[in-house]
């Protein structure tokens, strides 16, 4: 493991103890408490995505193979989301959240393509590597319009859910035409 990823995954995973211990120190009902971790890990989560995507759409179309950083990041984000997971699990089992399948197929596919990515989203093609980070994209949009829709048991839609809303649909659209961009230049050069 490379310096600069034990750097990224020791601070990630600190981030995610500080997120369970102040969601505990808030709330000291368990139930409250992984309400909030997974809250705010998930959040954590979508500022590391976007942070990789936007890595990505920068050095598009350079090979993912070579891109260390972006690997790195690829890693940090599975790990941060896994551990979202782990709290969003909590959450919805000390608080009896009712669990309906055909909504969890989506998120379902998007965890497995997550914990996937940093071991082989590398040896994929371009058009493999763009499902990916549209896909995820795609799924995280899809949660902030059920929050901002009062989806979510226990957690009312406020202004933050519009702005990351709004965040995510701008990043895809601006990182599609960067891509774009990066691409028709490479055929040109």
């Amino acid at each position: 493991m490379n310096p600069s990823l034990k750097k990224l995954l020791f601070w990630g995973v600190v981030l995610e103890a500080v997120i369970i211990l102040v969601s505990y120190v808030v709330h000291q009902d368990y139930t409250e408490t992984f309400r909030h971790a997974a809250r705010y890990s998930g959040r954590l989560s979508a500022v590391v995505f976007l942070c990789t995507f936007y890595n990505y759409a920068k050095s598009f179309p350079s090979p993912l193979k070579t891109n260390l950083q972006l690997r790195n990041l690829l890693t940090l984000f599975a790990v941060v989301h896994l551990i979202h997971f782990v709290f969003l699990a909590m959450n919805m089992y000390l608080n009896a959240l009712p669990v309906v399948p055909v909504k969890l197929v989506g998120g379902a596919l998007a965890y497995v393509m997550i914990v996937m990515a940093p071991f082989k989203l590398h040896r994929l093609k371009y058009f493999w590597q763009l499902i990916y980070f549209y896909y995820v994209s795609l799924v995280m949009i899809i949660t902030y319009i059920a929050r901002i829709k009062g989806d979510f048991e226990g957690a009312e839609p406020f202004w933050g859910h519009y702005l990351a809303l709004g965040a995510f649909i701008f990043c895809s659209l601006i990182f599609s035409w960067r891509m774009r961009k990066s691409f028709l230049n490479s055929l040109n050069s």
